[in-house]
């Protein structure tokens, strides 16, 4: 399993959300560098967002989660064309960062 995973649930239609595109970006300095690119599966997970061996430096990361692309794909109205999550990877540990989301919000947390 990568050191990275996440889970999105569309908590509109209650299932997970499969082919949406996530981006991994690490920052540097003032910039973003993107590190890896991914797209869910029909259980709205990406396990294998870095090769499993790959250990992260330390620092801050973001996922951007292309959530435009995933409600266009069955024509719903959305406000988010992205959604980006900021987080500090502290530790070598697993990080898990699932998106609760919706055509007009959504909610985050640090997973397991």
């Amino acid at each position: 399993m990568s050191q990275i995973t996440t889970h999105i649930l569309d908590t509109t239609k209650g299932r997970p959300a499969a082919n949406v595109t996530i981006a991994l970006l690490r920052q540097a300095g003032n910039n973003w560098q993107e590190i890896a690119r991914g797209v869910t599966n029909k259980d709205g997970r990406i396990a294998d967002l870095l090769p499993k061996e790959t250990q992260l430096e330390l620092g801050i990361y973001k996922m951007k989660f292309f959530t435009q692309e995933y409600f266009a794909q069955d024509g719903t109205a959305n406000f988010y064309p992205f959604v980006e999550i900021v987080f500090d990877v502290a530790t070598t540990e697993h990080y898990h960062v699932p998106l609760l989301l919706n055509p007009f919000g959504y909610a985050t947390y640090r997973g397991s």
